[in-house]
């Protein structure tokens, strides 16, 4: 019975686009001068334990992302990614010491009809960071994304995480954003009028963070219109 209501939960979650998968980054936190960092993509439901294949149905359709590295000097290079079963992996090697950003965003996903779900035409617009730190040098990471919503990470001094949440380069107030954990954990905050969130970290595990819009704004895409933008940014930490 167990079983049986849980296939039933990820099937909702992967139908409606309010609870729709999105794609996260994952990285180690720190690394070291001269090292190899790995970097890998997923698409699918963290909390849920879903990864979609890199061939399967879903991953296809999400996988024209573009991945960007961003040192603490403010160079950018893009990050050349490979296909592996369920994730797509990355490599760079830092040869400075700061905070690095690792920024995916794709905003070339086809529309959608999801009128049977009472959830309209739309078009998705995913955005994801994660934080790379050599040496002792906490800085912000990097928000760049004119078009949609980002996460940055604050530094701390504390076991908390501090994080400001951004739409089209400004600071986002009053948005919800939810923190996974394994195993269907979840909670939910809301930013304040700077649109920043701080939470604890009490596990030694993996959170992600989510956050999504809708643009109420029509357009259309390689000759197809749609009614709105749903945004949706991650943020991994670990």
């Amino acid at each position: 019975m167990k079983k049986t209501i849980i296939a039933f939960i990820i099937t909702t979650l992967t139908a409606c686009p309010a609870f729709a998968h999105y794609l996260w980054i994952e990285t180690s936190a720190s690394g070291e001068l001269g090292n190899r960092q790995e970097v890998k993509v997923y698409f699918g439901e963290y909390t849920y334990g879903v990864l979609e294949k890199v061939d399967g149905e879903g991953f296809p359709k999400v996988a024209n992302f573009d991945l960007w590295l961003v040192a603490p000097d403010g160079k950018k290079e893009n990050l050349k990614v490979k296909p592996k079963k369920d994730h797509y992996v990355a490599y760079f090697t830092p040869s400075q010491e700061g905070t690095f950003t690792i920024i995916l965003n794709n905003n070339e996903i086809e529309v959608i009809d999801y009128t049977q779900y009472d959830f309209g035409i739309f078009k998705t617009h995913y955005h994801s960071t994660a934080k790379v730190l050599i040496g002792n040098n906490k800085t912000n990471t990097t928000a760049q994304n004119e078009k949609g919503l980002a996460v940055m990470q604050l530094p701390s001094e504390t076991d908390q995480a501090k994080l400001q949440i951004w739409y089209q380069g400004k600071p986002l107030p009053k948005q919800e954003v939810k923190i996974f954990q394994a195993d269907l954990w979840e909670k939910s905050l809301t930013t304040d009028e700077n649109g920043m969130i701080s939470f604890n970290l009490p596990w030694d595990t993996k959170y992600i963070v989510e956050t999504t819009l809708k643009e109420e704004v029509p357009g259309n895409y390689n000759g197809k219109d749609y009614e709105f933008t749903w945004h949706c940014a991650t943020f991994c930490i670990k």
